[in-house]
């Protein structure tokens, strides 16, 4: 879905419509994160600021969930659509379970979110806050049952809107 046009820019999120998105107050009020490449890593320590303000174990880094992510985010720019299932049919688990990570795991879950920004808005700090202020991403994002994720960020938007990124973050158990 899209938001409305800002000065700063543009940011959407599936299943959220983001009518008024004020900058992040926790970007404000202690910055914990430096912007710098990559912004993937920065938008893990973001994630990893929001867990520990909920008292959750920080996320580490998982190379098959970051390959997951980093092909959805690409997939959906150069395809010009957003969202979790691709256009021919496949789902997020699947795309993960493509990388090997589910192999010789008795269990596992697997969680999803995606953003798409320009400007301002298309920031790491700005795109964790989105997460955060929709219920549904917020729960994945402050899950205890994750410990790792894959964070995707691709150049450009779904809809070519300039200056944007595009951002997957694949969780898993």
């Amino acid at each position: 879905m899209r938001s409305p046009r800002r000065q700063l820019g543009r940011l959407s999120l599936l299943t959220l419509t983001v009518a008024a998105f004020a900058f992040p107050a926790a970007a404000a009020a202690a910055p914990p994160c430096s912007a710098g490449p990559p912004a993937s890593t920065e938008t893990l320590c973001w994630l990893n600021a929001a867990r520990a303000e909920h008292g959750l174990a920080p996320l580490r880094r998982d190379p098959r969930l970051v390959r997951a992510a980093d092909q959805h985010s690409r997939d959906m720019v150069a395809r010009g659509y957003f969202e979790h299932d691709t256009p021919d049919g496949g789902d997020f688990s699947a795309r993960i379970a493509a990388t090997g990570w589910m192999r010789h795991r008795p269990e596992w879950r697997v969680g999803e979110t995606l953003a798409w920004g320009s400007g301002a808005l298309a920031a790491p700090a700005a795109t964790v806050q989105a997460w955060l202020d929709s219920p549904p991403h917020r729960r994945i994002v402050l899950s205890a049952r994750f410990r790792v994720v894959g964070i995707g960020i691709a150049p450009g938007t779904p809809t070519g809107v300039p200056g944007g990124a595009t951002s997957t973050a694949d969780f898993g158990s």
